[in-house]
């Protein structure tokens, strides 16, 4: 049934049950909706403001509406908006040299998400290892508890069978090991290994950093046997631990990196990154992407690129990380009975919940929302900081009253309980990648 659209349809009142009555369920969304956002500060449409601690999964990275990417968006708006891969276009170009002139790498190539970044990486990976050893060598090896994208390949290198259960059968010929355990990775890895991917600290698993001897070790492990190691910094990079990328701090160079999320402040947009030699291996026609590096992603990307790397800047997030760990280490030991040992990189950070709140970070980031503070979760069982790289000392010391202010209130509801062990719903992670 084709009806007429309503000419006020851009006008019309919403509500959060607007979304429980016509989009498909694959997320559960918080009651309030956001309507407008500067910098770190956000409203929602009763007009009550927030702090925003979650940048939209670390992607929001100088913030909302940040006045110098919103200046390059609006002029590149009004000169050119969009092109098949038939032609190319300045504004990628730029983007790729800035990129392959500030890393490891030498080719770039550009797509929507960082799954679709993954998955560029995965089939270079696979295609290089076919060519240039045979088809034997195809098994992809990854980590327990990572999280690599959406796409049934990615889903499934992943290594989370919570995201997996339904979708059988799966790609064939992948390999999960647990992360930093390096005796298991010289076991897995062997001849017939094409690539293996890793998250330099993986997120979704519970913001856990890589140890550096084991990606040392995947690195030799890799030119041991010809596979291709791929870092996965769609969450880690971009300025998101200190440095432009996690890598940099490993002393660890890969084979491949996948970028997204904070690359465009918003705007959707995923690289790999890779070496010319390796990226030979893609030959026209074997990969593409309608959007991929269209000028107006490629513009906004280039200007946050721009901002973040620079030597003050960066430094500055490692100044806000030790302001952030300070409190977050007080507030495990004022409340052990609530968190554990606070953990990260950068303004990447991990509070793990006490044994006795085990299953309850929701809970607590559900508290902490009601009282204006806006934080994510990594799993049930920690409570995961991602704030814009932006962040004042000001607002550093603000998310610390909320959330000492969230631990009283989540006490005493905790006492309030009755005895029998809470039975929590899974919470589906919001990440598309």
């Amino acid at each position: 049934m084709n009806a007429q659209l309503d000419s006020g349809i851009a006008t019309r009142s919403v509500t959060r049950q607007t979304f429980d009555d016509v989009l498909v369920p694959t997320y559960a969304p918080a009651a309030m909706v956001p309507v407008r956002a500067s910098g770190l500060d956000l409203w929602d449409q009763e007009g009550k403001q927030y702090l925003d601690f979650t940048s939209g999964i670390a992607v929001t990275s100088l913030g909302h509406a940040h006045p110098e990417v919103n200046e390059a968006l609006t002029k590149q708006l009004n000169t050119l908006w969009h092109l098949g891969n038939g032609y190319t276009n300045e504004p990628v170009l730029r983007l790729a040299s800035a990129l392959t002139e500030a890393t490891f790498a030498e080719r770039a190539f550009f797509c929507n998400s960082g799954a679709e970044a993954n998955e560029a990486a995965l089939k270079l990976a696979r295609k290089y290892a076919h060519t240039k050893f045979g088809p034997h060598k195809s098994r992809i090896v990854s980590c327990l508890a990572s999280f690599h994208g959406r796409t049934l390949f990615t889903v499934s290198v992943g290594g989370q069978s919570k995201y997996t259960e339904g979708f059988e059968p799966l790609p064939p010929e992948l390999s999960h090991i647990p992360y930093n355990d390096i005796e298991a990775a010289r076991a897995a890895i062997t001849d017939d290994v094409a690539a293996v991917i890793v998250e330099p600290i993986q997120g979704e698993g519970g913001v856990i950093p890589g140890n550096p001897d084991y990606l040392k070790a995947l690195r030799e492990l890799c030119d041991q046997t010809g596979a291709l190691l791929i870092f996965d910094e769609v969450q880690s990079g971009m300025g998101r631990t200190g440095t432009l990328f996690a890598y940099e701090q490993m002393n660890v160079k890969p084979d491949v990196l996948t970028s997204a999320k904070a690359l465009g402040n918003g705007y959707p947009i995923g690289a790999m990154l890779t070496t010319t030699e390796i990226a030979q291996h893609l030959g026209v026609g074997s990969h593409g992407t309608t959007y991929g590096g269209n000028p107006l992603a490629t513009t906004v990307a280039l200007k946050v690129l721009e901002i973040i790397n620079q030597p003050a800047f960066l430094a500055r997030v490692k100044e806000a990380n030790v302001a952030i760990m300070t409190n977050l280490l007080q507030l495990a030991a004022d409340f052990p009975q609530v968190f554990g040992q606070p953990r990260g990189m950068g303004l990447l950070l991990g509070l793990p919940m006490a044994e006795t709140s085990k299953g309850r970070s929701k809970d607590f980031t559900k508290i902490a929302e009601k009282m204006g503070l806006m934080l994510l979760i990594a799993g049930p069982d920690v409570v995961r900081l991602a704030p814009a790289l932006i962040v004042s000392d000001a607002q550093i010391a603000e998310a610390n009253r909320i959330m000492r202010a969230a631990v009283a209130e989540f006490l005493a509801d905790a006492i309030d309980e009755p005895a029998a062990p809470r039975k929590e719903a899974p919470v589906p992670a919001p990440d598309a990648a």
